[in-house]
Parts: structure tokens; C-alpha cells; sequence
């Protein structure tokens, strides 16, 4: 059988594009499977040296130690959801508020529509009805739908914190299973490949909660500052919506802007809300992300970009949420396996660390010529 490397170009190619779309409808299918299994393996690495520390300094049994840690994990996930559920439920008491503000506004685009398109407001209101009667037609649909997401989701809970538990417990016997399925010569390197998965992965997701933690409580103290209502809220929001790069940050911007408009009705706090959500992204993007982050995992800006547009086509927003640590572990698989470097080299974000090193190596040939 001839090597893959002295292969035709197209042959390459089709077998690379036969194999990234096997693996693309895979993860689709296997979405149920994967999406929980995934991130129960994160967890269970950002809770092992929680486990550890009660297995060896407190004597815990294992399998002790990995319930308390995952438990631990429940009450502070269990915590931020209260503070969000109490909050959401002082917002709907100002939902006769955000109905005025919106009829107002409805009003004056009807009367824009009615100058700008002469379409007065009777045939306005028959396109508006037709619409509600379409909509409410499929009620039913819209109901069960619902409650099928919302038990999707409990389930999507459940089993995630089972697998997490599982993961600590067995995570000996997984090492051992990982180390015997490839030959002897490569054990070493696999070894080396899981460790630093795991530490990047660890330091990436302590990375992320301390700058949730910073972005969360600098919006909602300058929200409170300025006035606006459920500034606690805006500002938790802001942080775990920030964990989507990007994307993130602009949704709760828009949502922060549609909620202190509702409540407030000036534009003038409208536009601070918006420059302080601007700085914030720059101040994140270009210092936060940089130091807390970034030097845990490298990879640039366009395969983030991409990654999360991938990952909410394949898994929606579980997958916007696990596209980087995904691309984070395949980085470093690339960057150990010899035929595999190229794709580990576009996917890091090196060039400003190989353009200093360069520098640095052209300024000692220059001493040495001068000596």
C-alpha cells in the first residue's frame, strides 16, 4: 500500500474533506452523547485538584472526595442561578413599564412606516393580526416545544454531573486505558500529551472564571453607579455571556440596552451603557484576555471566530461555549504529532513570539560580528 504522503494532491484532499465531513455528521448525531460527556470532562478537570486535596489531605475515600467536589460545584452553579432566578423576578414586575416604553415606540414606527411608505396604520394592524394568528395557530407546538427543551436541558444537567463524577472516580483507571491503547513508543508522548491537556485545560477554565469575575463585578459596579436598574443582574449576565468570545459580549450589550432604555427611557444613560460595555471589550480583549487567558491557550483571533461559528452549527450554544477548549486540546495534539504541525502552527497565534525571538537572535549574530 503506498505511503499517504507520496499520494496525489486531490487524492489528500478528497480524503481530508471525506474525513472532516465523517467527523462533522458524527458530532452531530452523537450530539446528546458528546455535548454532556464533554463537558463533564472539563469539570472534572477544573474539580481534580479539589478531589485530590480531599482524598490525600483529608483521607477521603475517592469516591467521597469526587461526590463532595461535584457537589461543591452544584451550590456555587446552584448560587449564581438564585441570584439570577431572584433578579429576573424583580424584572417582571417592571413588565407593564417595558410594555408602555414599547408601546410608545411602536406608535412612533408606525407613524415613520406611515410617512415613509404611506402604509397607514389599519393595514399596518391587519399585517400585525395576521401574524399574531399565525403564531398563536402553532401555539400548541410552541408549548410543547418548550417543555421538551426545558426537559432536554434537566437532562443535559443530570447526566453532566454524573459523567463529572464518574470522570474523578475512574480517572486512574481512564489514564491507564488512554496509556495501553497506543504502542510502547508513543506512550511516553502520549503521556506528555495528556498532562499538558490537562493543566492548559485547567489553567484555561480558572482563566475564564477569574476574568467572569472581573468583568461581572466592574459592569455592575459602574451600572449601579450610573443609576441603572438590575445592574447585578446586567453585570452576571455580561460575565457568563462573555464566555462565548465575541459574540458574548455584543448580545448582552444589547440586552442591557434594551432593558435600561425599558426602565429608564433616556438616551443619555442609553449611550453610557453602551460606552461602558465598549470598554469593556476593548479592556478585555486587549488586556484581561491577553494576561489571564491567553497565556494558557494560544490561538488566534479568525479560528476562534470560526471555531464558535462551527461549533454553534454543529451543537448551538453548548457548542459555542466548548468550541475553544475543544481547539485548545486539538492544538496541542497537533503540536506533538510530527504530520500534524502544520495544522498546529494555524491554529496558534505565535507570530509576535517567533518575531522577537528572531529579532533576538539577529542582534546577537550582529554582536558577534562586531566582536
Amino acid at each position: 500500500m503506498k505511503n499517504f504522503a507520496t499520494l496525489p494532491f486531490y487524492v489528500k484532499l478528497a480524503c481530508v474533506l471525506f474525513s472532516l465531513m465523517s467527523i462533522g455528521y458524527l458530532a452531530i448525531q452523537a450530539k446528546e452523547i458528546l455535548s454532556p460527556l464533554i463537558f463533564s470532562c472539563l469539570f472534572a478537570i477544573l474539580l481534580l485538584p479539589l478531589a485530590a486535596f480531599f482524598e490525600k489531605k483529608l483521607k477521603f475515600p475517592r469516591s467521597f472526595a469526587a461526590m463532595t467536589a461535584v457537589i461543591l460545584l452544584l451550590l456555587a452553579i446552584g448560587g449564581m442561578l438564585y441570584i439570577l432566578a431572584t433578579q429576573l423576578t424583580d424584572l417582571a414586575s417592571d413588565w407593564p413599564q417595558f410594555q408602555q416604553q414599547l408601546g410608545k415606540e411602536i406608535d412612533s414606527f408606525q407613524n415613520w412606516i406611515t410617512v415613509r411608505f404611506h402604509v397607514n396604520e389599519a393595514r399596518q394592524l391587519k399585517y400585525v393580526r395576521s401574524a399574531a394568528t399565525d403564531i398563536l395557530s402553532s401555539g400548541t407546538a410552541v408549548v410543547g416545544a418548550t417543555v421538551l427543551s426545558l426537559s432536554s436541558i434537566l437532562l443535559f444537567l443530570v447526566f453532566t454531573f454524573i459523567y463529572t463524577f464518574f470522570f474523578l472516580f475512574y480517572r486512574r483507571l481512564i489514564m491507564r486505558f488512554l496509556e495501553s491503547v497506543f504502542l510502547d513508543e508513543n506512550k511516553m508522548m502520549v503521556h506528555q500529551i495528556i498532562e499538558q491537556v490537562q493543566y492548559v485545560i485547567h489553567k484555561y477554565i480558572v482563566g475564564l472564571l477569574i476574568e467572569m469575575a472581573i468583568v461581572t463585578t466592574f459592569v455592575s459596579m459602574v451600572l449601579s453607579l450610573m443609576g441603572v436598574k438590575y445592574a447585578l443582574f446586567l453585570g452576571l449576565v455580561t460575565g457568563i455571556f462573555n464566555l462565548v468570545p465575541y459574540v458574548g459580549i455584543f448580545t448582552s450589550l444589547l440586552l442591557s440596552t434594551f432593558i435600561t432604555f425599558a426602565t429608564a427611557a433616556s438616551g443619555t444613560k442609553v449611550l453610557l451603557v453602551v460606552i461602558t460595555y465598549l470598554i469593556t471589550h476593548l479592556t478585555d480583549s486587549n488586556i484581561l484576555l491577553p494576561l489571564i487567558v491567553g497565556s494558557k491557550v494560544r490561538i488566534n483571533a479568525l479560528v476562534t471566530v470560526l471555531g464558535v461559528v462551527i461549533g454553534e452549527m454543529l451543537w448551538g450554544i453548548p457548542g459555542m461555549f466548548l468550541s475553544i477548549p475543544v481547539i485548545a486540546v486539538l492544538k496541542i495534539i497537533f503540536d506533538h504529532v510530527a504530520t500534524l504541525k502544520p495544522w498546529g502552527i494555524i491554529l496558534g497565534d505565535e507570530d509576535i513570539k517567533q518575531n522577537r525571538l528572531a529579532t533576538r537572535l539577529m542582534m546577537n549574530k550582529r554582536k558577534s560580528h562586531r566582536t
